[in-house]
């Protein structure tokens, strides 16, 4: 009789036989871990973001801190990437480890179980490794250089065909000797950042463009709550394009949590500007109404500064002489993270949150109807100032009535 062909598992189905063995993430933050005495207010922070991103996800979980490390442990079944991909858009992870934790049952108990972590999680042994052993436990008998000796001893032992390489290897295999014990060899990257709420909050405003999704999701890595306002121009601006600017609030309120989004009536204003005011001036005038606007909005709702999409000479309305011109009319900070960057810069991150795609739908948006054919790029201040008293006799009861009129929709709650 021949012999039976017994097939080698494919990465795939290794990876799921992997991904079963965890039922918990030991969770990496980078600049918290940094902070003084108020550190345990951007723990909790982080925390309480980590509890609603879970929500989402299937499966219960119990999430606590424990000496510098924040844990994550399923309660029963769960869906892991699900998981995965819910704290991968949670602000103020670096990194999430899957991890395997059992009780303290003596070191002999702990080599087996190093062993078998190697086993079901590398089933190609051919690979160099290293053992980082961290011993937050005081009493425990060994030292963490013996522990990682013995550790890589019952390895070698066990698979003699794996090297060990403590300079580069493939393998680093992290032990954390706690109240229990956390074994684990893989780092997923998380988004960086400060927990959303620990920054105040700011209001961006969204257009239906590439720019400002990217720029409010930045200031909101950095911990900063998100509002919105949105200027709409029907009939000149469709329904779609309003839809479109919700869709966009939505993505990024997976990052930043739900997103207040107020939807300004434009129309009158603009062509009210369009009738008084010298047409190569239309764009920077109208930006300083939107200014106006926005930051009466974010003073009525406890915001710390403005947010736009803004780079240095991207179009006419950004050149220094522009931004200078648009700033003129704000008391609040205007917050322009993207400032320095080029548009493939912009794009390349749109791509990476998944706006990209929702951004370029052909629906125009209020800032690209109305538009001179020669705008102004270097505006003077006292000449926008002068046309600007054109509009003395009605604009002030315009804004009054767009405000008065608002919508208000909540993005991602």
């Amino acid at each position: 009789m021949g012999k039976a062909c017994v097939s080698e598992p494919s990465p795939h189905e290794s990876r799921e036989k992997g991904q079963a063995m965890f039922t918990a993430f030991l969770i990496k933050y980078a600049e918290i871990g940094i902070k003084g005495k108020n550190r345990y207010l951007f723990e909790d922070m982080l925390v309480h973001q980590m509890k609603l991103a879970l929500k989402k996800c299937e499966g219960q979980f119990l999430i606590h801190k424990s000496q510098g490390r924040i844990f994550v442990e399923a309660r029963g079944e769960f869906d892991f990437e699900e998981a995965v991909e819910g704290l991968k858009k949670v602000f103020g992870i670096s990194g999430i480890c899957p991890v395997v934790y059992e009780e303290d049952q003596g070191f002999e108990k702990l080599c087996e179980r190093v062993v078998a972590y190697v086993d079901q999680v590398y089933p190609d042994k051919h690979k160099t490794f290293k053992v980082h052993s961290r011993r937050a436990r005081k009493d425990y008998p060994k030292e963490s250089m013996e522990i990682n000796a013995d550790l890589g001893e019952a390895i070698l032992n066990a698979y003699p065909e794996m090297r060990v390489d403590v300079h580069e290897p493939e393998i680093l295999l992290n032990v954390e000797i706690r109240e229990k014990i956390y074994i684990y060899s893989e780092i997923i990257p998380g988004p960086g950042g400060m927990p959303v709420g620990t920054g105040g909050k700011a209001m961006l405003l969204l257009s239906g463009g590439i720019d400002s999704p990217v720029a409010g999701y930045m200031i909101a890595k950095r911990g900063v709550k998100l509002d919105a306002v949105y200027f709409h121009a029907p009939p000149y601006t469709s329904e779609r394009a309003r839809q479109k600017v919700v869709d966009l609030a939505r993505t990024v309120a997976e990052y930043a949590g739900p997103i207040w989004l107020h939807i300004i009536n434009f129309t009158d204003i603009q062509l009210y500007i369009h009738e008084k005011c010298p047409h190569e001036e239309l764009t920077i005038i109208m930006r300083r109404y939107m200014m106006r606007i926005a930051e009466h909005i974010a003073k009525d709702t406890d915001c710390l500064g403005l947010i736009t999409g803004e780079s240095i000479g991207q179009v006419a309305s950004q050149t220094m002489q522009s931004l200078a011109a648009t700033n003129e009319v704000c008391s609040l900070p205007v917050y322009r993270p993207l400032i320095g960057f080029d548009k493939q810069e912009i794009v390349e991150v749109a791509n990476r949150i998944g706006t990209f795609e929702t951004s370029i739908l052909p629906y125009e948006d209020c800032c690209t109807i109305f538009v001179a054919k020669h705008p102004v790029t270097k505006p003077n201040l006292n000449v926008i100032r002068r046309h600007e008293h054109n509009l003395d006799e009605g604009i002030e009861e315009l804004v009054r009535t767009a405000l008065e009129t608002k919508e208000l929709i909540v993005a991602g709650a």
